[in-house]
């Protein structure tokens, strides 16, 4: 099950010519792929275009009737080896993924494609996860499209741009042969808007048309002697024929008034947080209208000479908004400028962080240091001081990403924190995933993470002599990478390690979307395939499956077990329970729908008896969810406050197994609320009150009795 359903959404993508369309971004982009007669479309899901690919799986139907294809790959290496199919015929194909790190599994297949170009129109959307927002290192997709000449677009953050972009992207391929990158950042794959609809185009040649009439052509195919004859290609036909088509279509854009010496050259990409700036400044409005020339790199890669050459003669400086760093496009525009042999100064760096995301603000400071050096006479309005001081900001407790209430994983690190009791603390390689919060605290477990999928792989290197390295893995990751690079590795080389598999039943750390061991249902791909068949059919001997995580007596068994086992080889633990946040978006509306109905309803949840709470503690340390905390105590003699289960536990268990557990105390209780109750239950709950309040009573008299 997907994070978020689209059943509702894509009926959207019907619309017609004429017609206004107003949706997110992901959505956007979707029906600009349909517009465009896409043909096929592949790609793995990951932040912040997991949305893009749940969509094309809710619009099955409507893509079937166009006759597209659509495949949910194996991972990015996959999606990218699908564009293979725009190679020697006239398909346009568009796969989709996470960022820097996506590219970078893909990067055999994506060179290769490069190298031998295209025939077809072939559109790589790229979610460019960096910034404040990132949950992975900060890098930029900029490098592997200069190292693979791959043409790079990034849009204007509104919607009819990105539409715009994506069927220009297309055309853009397909005049130089040349595949095409459209980057989208966070902000840009989730706002909403509106753009003028066009038909869905049904492609005029569809895969199976392209399968029954085979062409084949060596000199696309990467080989000796064809692969030195595409660097010439590249450079002396491809190039020129980008450059070109860049430059008649007007891709880029000029805005503002071109009444100052001085001028702006920005990402498309930032040009929204650039306007807010100026706006903020008296510089611009809300709609655009700068006092400023500027200069709007929707394509980034190739650089335009002739455009760059003609937006700064005649200007003393002109200031670059790049973000990131090498600051490449920088480089470019100073070695364009010397050609041109211009005088203009380009400013970059200097002005703005080397680093970091561009915020609003970071660009409002860089401003105010450029103008200042380069036009002195344009008066700005004073900074505005900070609204929180800085007393009290140092005052605000930390929040460290965690796992969610409920979550499944937590245990299975509880167990990890237990046994370290027993046998000391282990190197545990770490993997992508929620899995990852173990690595803050309350665990502060993981020394390393490598890659998706790639947890066994990072601890192959430690062959131990008295104990063995534990690694973690998600089911997603196993199945993107783990599977050959980690446990198939790890059996051919007998690496003695422990690896532990998270099992969600889906990858639950990318949105909820199914996998080949999901045990749900699924009406247009396979599901039901074991992990542990998976591993044990690629020679794993010992291999263990955890049904239920909670459980940390059995947790904490297997992981002594697989520890102290004298085996050698890998071992194998594979740990399941179904991912909480995806269970309880399905099963809260149902209880409500049912509450509402009259229906009789229970649901369980934990609590802690303060009298009994001895206020150690350990078990917030060993568990560390949200929904326990702490109370004032209400015994007057005891000053330490007393641990406190909050209302929005869902009743996992966890706190309560790891008081017993850790032999802490019996302070735990559970509690089963009903809703709706029968009339024997309201019945046997007045008696109940009813003896109770007579007992209490009785010892309240008799204790009154006593102090006479």
């Amino acid at each position: 099950m997907a994070e978020r359903s689209f059943k509702a959404e894509v009926k959207k993508l019907e619309a017609g010519a004429g017609e206004v369309f107003t949706g997110e971004g992901i959505l956007a982009v979707t029906k600009a792929l349909l517009q465009s007669g896409v043909a096929y479309v592949g790609g793995y899901q990951g932040s912040p275009i997991s949305h893009l690919m749940d969509v094309f799986a809710d619009a099955n139907d409507l893509l079937t009737s166009l006759g597209v294809h659509f495949e949910a790959s194996a991972n990015e290496a996959t999606a990218a080896a699908m564009l293979a199919a725009s190679v020697n015929y006239p398909l346009r194909g568009a796969v989709a993924w996470k960022s820097v790190v996506g590219t970078n599994v893909a990067s055999d297949a994506l060179a290769n494609l490069a190298s031998g170009g295209v025939t077809g129109g072939a559109l790589i959307v790229v979610g460019e996860d960096y910034g404040e927002g990132s949950s992975i290192m900060q890098e930029r997709t900029h490098a592997f499209a200069m190292k693979s000449q791959i043409w790079l677009l990034d849009p204007r953050p509104n919607l009819p741009s990105i539409v715009d972009a994506v069927e220009k992207g297309f055309q853009l391929s397909e005049a130089s042969n040349t595949p095409v990158m459209l980057e989208l950042r966070v902000r840009s794959c989730h706002m909403t808007g509106s753009f003028i609809a066009k038909d869905n185009v049904r492609p005029p040649m569809q895969v199976g048309d392209a399968a029954a009439a085979a062409v084949r052509d060596t000199n696309r195919i990467v080989l000796p002697p064809a692969n030195f004859l595409h660097e010439v290609e590249k450079v002396e036909k491809r190039w020129p024929a980008g450059i070109a088509f860049v430059r008649d279509n007007k891709l880029n854009e000029w805005f503002g008034a071109d009444s100052e010496d001085i001028g702006i050259i920005v990402q498309g990409g930032l040009y929204n947080n650039l306007n807010r700036a100026m706006e903020l400044l008296g510089l611009s409005d809300a709609y655009g209208d700068a006092q400023l020339p500027i200069y709007c790199l929707n394509v980034t890669y190739p650089l335009v000479p002739q455009e760059v050459s003609d937006f700064c003669r005649g200007k003393r400086a002109v200031l670059i908004v790049e973000e990131g760093q090498p600051e490449f496009i920088e480089h470019e525009l100073n070695t364009l400028i010397r050609r041109a042999d211009l005088q203009t100064r380009i400013v970059g760096k200097d002005m703005l962080p080397r680093s970091g995301e561009y915020t609003a603000q970071v660009i409002i400071d860089g401003l105010r240091k450029f103008l200042g050096q380069w036009a002195p006479h344009i008066e700005l309005p004073p900074p505005r001081t900070s609204q929180l001081p800085a007393s009290v900001a140092s005052q605000i407790p930390g929040r460290p990403a965690g796992f969610c209430t409920g979550c499944p994983e937590r245990p299975i690190f509880t167990s990890m924190k237990l046994l370290e009791r027993e046998i000391g603390p282990t190197h545990v390689s770490a993997d992508i995933g929620c899995h990852l919060f173990s690595i803050l605290p309350p665990f502060n477990i993981g020394n390393t993470t490598m890659g998706y999928g790639l947890g066994t792989a990072g601890a192959s290197a430690f062959k131990p002599k008295s104990k063995r390295a534990i690694a973690v893995m998600g089911d997603g990751g196993f199945w993107h990478n783990g599977l050959t690079s980690g446990i198939g590795n790890a059996v051919f080389n007998k690496d003695d390690s422990v690896t532990l598999i998270v099992d969600n039943g889906y990858s639950a750390a990318t949105g909820g979307q199914d996998i080949l061991s999901s045990r749900a249902e699924n009406k247009v791909r396979t599901t039901r395939h074991p992990i542990e068949t998976a591993v044990r059919g690629i020679g794993a001997k010992w291999v263990k499956t955890i049904h239920r995580t909670y459980d940390l007596k059995q947790m904490m068994a297997a992981l002594r077990e697989a520890m102290t086992s004298p085996e050698k080889g890998p071992k194998i633990i594979v740990a399941q329970s179904e991912c909480m946040l995806n269970r309880q978006r399905r099963e809260k509306p149902l209880f409500k729908k049912a509450m509402k109905e009259g229906k009789r309803v229970v649901r369980e949840r934990f609590g802690v008896d303060s009298d009994t709470c001895t206020g150690d503690h350990s078990c917030i340390r060993l568990s560390g969810c949200p929904s326990l905390s702490i109370k004032p105590n209400p015994d007057p003699l005891r000053q330490d406050p007393v641990a406190h289960v909050e209302n929005s536990c869902v009743g996992c268990g966890l706190c309560g197994e790891v008081s017993h557990a850790a032999v802490l105390c019996p302070s735990f209780y559970r509690a089963r609320i009903v809703s709706n109750p029968t009339a024997w239950e309201r019945l046997r709950k007045r008696m109940a009150n009813a003896v109770i309040g007579f007992l209490q009573g009785r010892d309240e008299r008799a204790r009154a009795a006593k102090a006479f």
